[in-house]
């Protein structure tokens, strides 16, 4: 699975290229999704594994789309 996969925008995608990732982490993949239809999620993984872009990246592409 690739970050393009996960329905981030097109803005969103941009950085993490720019960042040099490529694929997301398993908490990422199945987190993202969730985030971006607006579901509260619960997640556990190992410190390093990405937990903050598992919402932060999402929250970006929501909240680039404005009111």
């Amino acid at each position: 699975m690739l970050f393009t996969d996960l329905g981030l925008s097109p803005k969103v995608l941009a950085a993490v290229d720019a960042a040099g990732y490529k694929e997301p982490t398993p908490i990422q993949a199945e987190a993202i999704p969730h985030v971006l239809a607006r579901r509260d999620i619960i997640g556990i993984a190992q410190t390093g594994t990405g937990k903050t872009a598992s919402f932060v990246l999402p929250m970006l592409s929501v909240l680039e789309k404005g009111r």
